[in-house]
This record gives C-alpha cells, sequence and structure tokens, in this order.
C-alpha cells in the first residue's frame, strides 16, 4: 500500500464524474466486438511475466481486440486519474490503485460496480481486508489485486543462547524481546532484542491491531469517531511503547533507515526483525541453511491465532467512463484466472487477490505470509483517510508515545484531530 497524498479535489472529481455520467456507457462495446483497452498498472507491482500474459490471453481470445498495459509511478498518481478518469477520451479502461486511495474513487462513482461478476473473480476466496477497501456501501467497485502484511523474522541462535523459547502470542513476543535485549547473548555491540522504529508506523500497527484496537471506527450515522483512546487501543499503544523502551536499541531510526535493517538481522545486532516476506531475500543465505534465521507471522492474543497487521496492497477497477465496459470485465475476470494470480505469486511474491492461488508462493515465508494477509487490518477507509496521513497522524502517535509521553494523552490528542479532520 502507498501513501496517499494530500486530498482537496475529491469533490471536483464527483462534479466532473456527474457531468459525464457514465462515461461512454451509451457507446460501449459489446463483449463479442472489438476495441483497444487500456491498463494502467503501478510500476514495480505486478511482474513482466503476468503483463505478457494477460495481453496476450485477451488478444487470442477477443480477435480484433488489444490490450496496452501502461506502468505509472505511484508518485502523483491520485492527482493524475483525478483528471483522466471523468473523461472518456482520456481514461483508462481499467486502473490498478493503491487499496489505502481506492476510496476517494469509490465514494464518488469513479468506477464501475462488479457486484455481478464477483463471484466470477473469487468470492469469498477474495482478501477480505482488500475487498473492504474496494467496497463503498455496500457496493464493489475494486477487487483486490494482490496483498502484502508483515512478518517477523528472527534469529533462532540468539534465542537459544540466551534461553529464550519461540513466541506464541504477542504478549510472548513482547516479553522475549525484552529478554533478549537485556541478555545479549553474543555481547554484541549496539545489540537490540527488537528492531522497532518509531518513524515505521506500518510495523506498530500490528500491536495496535492486535490488541483490538484501530484508529478510527465510523459510527451508525456515518460520523467517525477517534478510537485510540478505547481500552484496546490504549492496550495495544502501551504494549508497544513498553517495547521500545526496553526491547529496541533502534527507535530513533529515520524512516530511510528501515527498509536496510535486515543489515543489522544478518549481522547478529538484532534479534526480531519486521518486514514483507520479499525481505526474505536480504536475509544472508547461510543463516536460513543453518537455521539460524527463522521466520513467523505476528504472534496474536492465542498461540492458534495470528496477529492483525497493516493490510498494504493494491485493488483494480474499471473506469466507469470506459466505453468497453464489457470487454474490460473479460480483461478482469483475466486477471483472476488461475494462470494471471499464480503468476502473482510466483513472479512477484506477493499474496494474490484471490487466497486459493497463494499456495502458489514459496521460500521460507510463504506459510507465515499468507497468514499474516489473510489476518490483515485497513486503516480507516474513507477518502479523508489520506488528509490524516499526509498530516503523519500515525506517525506523531507513535514518535510522542517512543518519547516517552503518556499514552492517554496522546491518544485523546489525536483522537480530536482525526475526529476534525475525518468528519470535515
Amino acid at each position: 500500500m502507498r501513501r496517499l497524498p494530500h486530498l482537496a479535489v475529491a469533490s471536483t472529481l464527483t462534479i466532473a464524474l456527474a457531468a459525464c455520467g457514465a462515461g461512454g456507457g451509451e457507446e460501449e462495446a459489446d463483449a463479442t466486438g472489438s476495441a483497444d483497452l487500456t491498463l494502467w498498472l503501478m510500476e514495480d507491482s505486478v511482474p513482466d511475466a503476468a503483463q505478457e500474459w494477460l495481453v496476450e490471453e485477451f488478444e487470442s481470445t477477443h480477435e480484433g481486440s488489444t490490450l496496452t498495459v501502461q506502468m505509472q509511478p505511484w508518485a502523483g498518481i491520485v492527482e493524475l486519474l483525478q483528471t483522466s478518469l471523468p473523461d472518456s477520451s482520456q481514461t483508462p479502461d481499467l486502473v490498478e490503485i493503491g487499496n489505502t486511495q481506492a476510496s476517494t474513487f469509490t465514494s464518488v462513482g469513479a468506477f464501475s460496480p462488479v457486484d455481478e461478476i464477483l463471484e466470477d473473480l473469487g468470492g469469498d476466496s477474495l482478501i477480505e481486508s482488500g475487498l473492504e477497501a474496494g467496497t463503498w456501501e455496500g457496493t464493489t467497485y475494486a477487487p483486490p489485486l494482490y496483498a502484502g502484511s508483515r512478518i517477523i523474522f528472527y534469529r533462532q541462535d540468539l534465542l537459544d543462547a540466551a534461553g529464550i523459547e519461540v513466541p506464541t502470542t504477542l504478549d510472548e513476543l513482547n516479553e522475549a524481546a525484552v529478554e533478549l535485549n537485556e541478555a545479549n547473548p553474543e555481547d554484541t555491540d549496539d545489540f537490540s532484542g527488537i528492531y522497532l522504529a518509531s518513524s515505521d508506523p506500518k510495523t506498530l500497527e500490528g500491536w495496535l491491531f492486535t490488541y483490538g484496537g484501530d484508529y478510527a471506527t465510523q459510527q451508525s450515522d456515518g460520523t467517525w469517531e477517534g478510537a485510540l483512546s478505547t481500552p484496546e487501543s490504549l492496550e495495544g499503544l502501551r504494549a508497544a511503547q513498553e517495547l521500545m523502551e526496553d526491547g529496541s536499541e533502534y527507535v530513533s531510526d529515520p524512516n530511510e533507515a528501515v527498509p536496510v535493517a535486515y543489515e543489522l538481522f544478518n549481522s547478529g545486532r538484532i534479534g526480531f526483525y519486521s518486514g514483507l516476506a520479499l525481505k526474505e531475500y536480504d536475509i544472508d543465505d547461510e543463516l536460513w541453511e543453518s537455521g539460524q534465521a527463522q521466520v513467523m507471522a505476528l504472534p496474536g492474543p492465542d498461540p492458534e491465532t495470528p496477529g492483525t497487521t497493516f493490510a498494504g496492497g493494491s485493488n483494480v477497477a474499471i473506469s466507469a467512463a470506459s466505453e468497453n465496459q464489457e470487454l474490460s470485465e473479460e480483461v478482469l475476470k483475466l486477471i483472476y484466472s488461475p494462470d494471471f494470480q499464480t503468476l502473482l505469486a510466483e513472479e512477484a511474491g506477493w499474496v494474490p487477490g484471490n487466497l486459493d492461488y497463494a499456495d502458489a508462493l514459496s521460500g521460507h515465508s510463504a506459510d507465515p505470509f499468507q497468514d499474516a494477509v489473510a489476518h490483515s487490518q485497513l486503516t480507516p477507509n474513507t477518502p479523508s483517510w489520506g488528509v490524516a496521513d499526509s498530516a503523519q497522524l500515525p506517525l506523531e502517535i507513535w514518535t510522542r508515545i517512543a518519547d516517552g509521553e503518556d499514552v492517554e494523552d496522546v491518544a485523546a490528542d489525536v483522537d480530536a484531530q482525526l475526529e476534525e479532520i475525518l468528519n470535515d
């Protein structure tokens, strides 16, 4: 999932869409006809092999039609879509969108409903959190394309040296990290039981969500209420604060240090490390071969239940202004076919939108990665969350509690800010 830039022009998109109605719906091509379709995908998301298969399969089964895949950068994509989607002459027929950005467009009618073909796309096998991201007021517009959630890598050799059992619950992980931090079994300089940085909200949200908390919840009247002051959220925030204070020596690391923290893991300077599954390939091969490196989903409240982590990923949708609605549905069905979904897993290492094909994942991280995604959770599903994120409220929370501020005071303060932004 990509961070959503500040948005202040969603109403502009609404007006434009109202003006063009359903775009080229009155002139849309029949599924058996031919047309030139365009699919926008985001850079570094869908592997080349999957793109090539999709184009070849669509064009071979829809004679006379073409499919062009255009790659778009993440930077500025929301603004680009806001200008392109309302215009049938400029819009792509289908588009990939980050899951936290989806509500910006589902909420204003920019995408076509897909409820009638949802079973063809996977139905109940689709990633639940991703499906939630692409649904607005009970209608599904953008099913999940792929997802990724953070998992926990750990140094088995360091735990063994310190006489610490592998944790099976989040409470046990907190205790193990603190014990390991204190033990420093190999007397390593700059050693830390766990790598936690206050600049990494997406990892820390695992503690907030697993203890049952959230940033905000929507009420029956549609308004949003800050949820950081609930008992569940406070428990998660306090647990994270204690862990940062007593288990991590890298709390003040800047955001740019987080992606390369695997170097600390490789050199034995951290015992537990949170990252996406692809981080497996940054960990030294000899650590895996010797059994010194291991991996698990973030533990949950009990040994049988994985923890709840942030749901990163993308969704895919049909532009409401596309003049090729039926053919676009045909492309969408191919995207959710076994071949394409399997290629997402095999070639890119993502958990595919249809979990039935997640078994195609390989490597040490495959099983825990699937468990993490299946138990993942979204941040509040509203276009206004982009404003809160751009205002860096999640970062503010974790930075302030890492600095030792009273958790209840921070929660009450940020709750008030969230309610003002989300209800604006």
